[in-house]
Formats: C-alpha cells, structure tokens, sequence
C-alpha cells in the first residue's frame, strides 16, 4: 500500500509537473513588473479595505467619475490579497503560482485528450511557447486559467459523465468577475454545441454526432452559464464590456501593442504557422484524425490571433490538446508499474529546490520595478512638492496610481474610460506631434510633465519656452512651467 502511494506521489507524470513549475518561475522571475499591475492593484486595495467595488474613475482628474466597469474586480483583490501578505515578494509567489498553474493545468488537460503522459508534455511545452506573450501579473492569467478548466470540463462531460457540465456555471459566475474572457468561453461552449449536432466523415476529417441526453445536458449547463453571468455588479454591462472592447474602442486597440495584429516574422507567429502545419500535416501523411470541433477551435485560435497578438495566448491553450491528441500514437505512453521511485523523487526534489533558488528576492524585485518606473522622478516629485496638474506618460500612469495617488493621473492603461471621454485621442494627437501641444497642456492647466525620455515631447517642449527640465534619469524625464522653476530646488 506505501509503495502505491509512493508511486502516485512520485510518478513520471509528477515529475514532468515539476519540470514545468521550474519552467514558469524561470520565465516570469524577471518579468515582475507590469505597467497595468498597478493600478489592478490600487482598485483591488479599494475592494479589500473599504468594502467596496468601484463603479466610477477615482484615480484621473481628465475622466473623474467618468463610470467604469468592474470586469476585474474579483482578481484585483486577489492580487491587492497576495500584496497584503508578503508585498512585492507576495505578488511574486503568486505570479509564479499563477503561471505554473496554468503549465500544469495545461499538461493535464493535453493528457486528458491524448492519453499518454509523454506526448502531453509537449502540449504543455505548446502552451508555455504562446503564453510567454502574456505572462504577467495581470487578471488575464486567471481568465486563462478558467478557460483551461472550461475545455477540461466540457471533454469530461462529453467522454465520461455530462454530470460534469454543471460545474460550468460555477465557473462562470466566478469568471465573469475575474476577466472579460469569459466571452470566449460562452462562444467556445456555443461551439462544442453546435457541432455536436454533426455527423460525416471528409477524409480524415470527421465530426460525430454526440448522444442526444449529452447535448441537452451540455445546452442546459450553458443556459445556467448564462444566468451565472448576471452575478456581476453591474449587470448586462459587464456583459457586454468585451464585445464593447472589440467593437467600440478603435483607438485603444489599434494604439497599444499587445492588441496589434501578428507580425509574421515575430518568433510566435512562425511558431502559430509551425503547429498549424504539423496538425495538418499529421493529417494528410498519417492520416490522424481531426475532428469538426477541434477544427473549429483551431479556426478561432488563428483567427484571434492573427487579428490581436495578445490571443495567442489563447491559441497555445486551443491548439496545444489538439495537437497532443493527433500525436498519442506516436510516443509510447509511460507504464505505470514501472516507474522507477527513486529517481523521480530525486528530479522532484531537485525541481523544487531550482524554483525555490530562482525565486527572487525582495532586492531584486524592487530593483526590477526601479530599472522600468519612475520611482526617482516620484520621489523628486515629492521632495519638491511640485503640485499638478500633472500630464503623465501613458505607460507610467498605472504605477504613478499606485505610488503617487495624491497625484490624479492624465491617462494611465485604463484605455477604455479614455476612449469614452476623448481624452486617449487628445492625447494620441499630442504626443505624435500632430497638434499645438499648447493647446492640450492649456485646456488642463498642467503645470509639470512625467514624459519618457524617448518622448518626442521631451525635445519639443524646452523650445517653446515656457517649459524647462528639472529632472531627468534613464526611465523619466520631468519638465515644468518655467513660471513654476523657482519651487523645484
């Protein structure tokens, strides 16, 4: 009996899981900052301490009070949680928890389809590859997480019990709360759906009609799903906030990187060309089998991806069970009776002590944060008592939300509420040099500017005369009215 609970404890597949813990402290240990963070951070300090969920902009003084959706509230209080307890440390043990979850859930759910510990390792590699797009200490890392949940439901569902379907309406009351990708999992629950309502073989493509008690239990979870969704603060708006996002933010989109379309020649665009190609041509030369749904699912993933380079985040995790799926017979699965316990206990002792050496301290977290923000130009801020209107960089306003709240910022990544008031295309213009920069700067009555060095701004302004730089260091540069020099020391 000892000996099966020490084969279980120290298998093969857990020592693969351990691999993958190591991999995903080593790759988010030097990426703890994040310019959205912050600000996720603040309205999740709001939530803990005052009990409340903020409906409204507190933080700018362009869009104060301008309404707002709480689309993340739940995951920002988990993120202020894990700060609470262990301050930057804590945001980083939950960082390197988050995203080994995701690699181990990963693992599990490319073992469920393919059956074979081996090949689902690969799947999981699949997932790391397009993930690394996205891995940060943001919301969307819980978001993804529950989408892994929701296929590994819907396959259980569909192979063993449609009891498990009814787990998906807990998950998306929950969801809902914690990231605006719930969306795509009502649309990829509505996929599975409706294609089991097929039944024809092309070649090796093939679609089989499910068991008709198995699809209405499918329709009524998801109808339940549905319901879950209005457990939200704010009701249908909160719905519908991803499909505003898609359909009614232009400038948002079309200005911040992350939600550009693919470049081919980026090394995940070749890779999203590379998987493709190795499903089809595991179909064509050993004619696996692909299924209507999983084609569906492929088309989708390609289709997010191509258009916004952020999904391929959501690519890796669609892709990478197909693929172990169609590559199962090509790898002999490890037998259990075999597995050797003594060394799998040694590679997973050694997997854990590797991720507990790499975990990095609080030095070197806080160094992170100082080499990417303006912490310095925060504190000369504050030294000088230089007073606002301040007009910040877009990529500082998160930080300066949580590092100088008495400071209201001009813009920070809140993109949606800035879209909606004007003030993104205002100061789209402005900092492109394609308007009189007096004119944005006299509208607000700013009196200093928090600019990057790489700003056009910062070479523009100083020639207009009536600013001057009082600070400048590799991160930030601050420039006041000259009318206002004399108090900055």
């Amino acid at each position: 009996m000892r000996i099966r609970i020490l084969q279980r404890i120290f298998s093969f597949p857990v020592a693969l899981a351990c691999l993958l813990i190591v991999l995903a402290v080593l790759t988010v240990r030097p990426h703890f900052d994040d310019p959205d963070m912050w600000w996720h951070l603040k309205n999740g300090e709001i939530v803990w301490t005052a009990h409340t969920i903020p409906v409204v902009d507190l933080f700018s003084y362009t869009a104060n009070h301008l309404a707002s959706i709480p689309h993340e509230w739940l995951a920002e209080a988990v993120i202020y949680g894990a700060y609470r307890s262990g301050g930057f440390s804590g945001l980083m043990l939950l960082l390197c928890f988050l995203a080994a979850a995701l690699l181990v859930a990963g693992y599990g759910l490319c073992r469920l389809y393919s059956s074979n510990a081996k090949v689902a390792f690969v799947g999981a590699m699949v997932i790391w590859f397009f993930a690394t797009v996205g891995l940060s200490m943001r919301p969307q890392m819980i978001g993804y997480l529950y989408l892994i949940a929701e296929l590994a439901l819907i396959h259980l569902g569909r192979t063993r019990n449609p009891r498990w379907f009814f787990w998906l309406p807990i998950l998306f009351a929950v969801w809902i709360n914690c990231h605006g990708s719930f969306i795509l999992g009502i649309f990829l629950g509505g996929v599975f759906l409706f294609s089991s309502f097929f039944c024809f073989q092309l070649g090796s493509l093939i679609s089989q009609r499910w068991d008709p008690h198995c699809r209405r239990m499918l329709a009524l979870a998801l109808a339940l799903s549905a319901a879950a969704l209005f457990l939200n603060p704010v009701g249908i708006r909160q719905i519908m906030y991803p499909v505003n996002t898609l359909l009614h933010q232009p400038l948002g989109l079309g200005n911040v990187e992350e939600w550009g379309p693919l470049r081919l020649t980026d090394e995940r665009g070749v890779g999203l060309f590379a998987v493709l190609l190795c499903c089809f041509l595991l179909v064509v030369v050993r004619r696996a089998d692909l299924y209507w749904d999983e084609l569906l699912l492929l088309a989708l993933g390609t289709w997010l991806a191509g258009s916004h380079m952020r999904m391929l985040f959501v690519f890796g995790i669609l892709a990478a069970p197909v693929l172990s799926r169609q590559l199962s017979s090509s790898w002999d699965d490890y037998k259990a009776d075999e597995d050797r316990i003594w060394p799998n206990a040694v590679f997973v002792g050694m997997s854990m002590l590797v991720a507990l050496l790499a975990f990095p301290s609080r030095q070197n977290l806080a160094q992170q944060v100082e080499a990417q923000e303006p912490a310095k130009a925060v504190a000369f801020i504050e030294a000088n008592r230089l007073s606002g209107p301040m007009l910040n960089d877009y990529g500082f306003g998160g930080y300066l939300i949580w590092a100088a709240p008495e400071h209201p910022v001009f813009v920070d990544g809140r993109s949606d509420i800035y879209e909606w008031s004007g003030v993104l295309n205002e100061y789209g213009q402005w900092a492109a040099l394609q308007s009189d920069p007096n004119i944005l700067l006299d509208k607000y009555k700013v009196n200093f500017c928090l600019l990057s060095p790489q700003s056009p701004m910062v070479r523009v302004l100083p020639l207009l005369h009536k600013w001057k730089i009082v600070f400048s260091d590799n991160n930030s540069v601050i420039l006041v009215r000259t009318a206002s020099v004399s108090g900055t020391g």
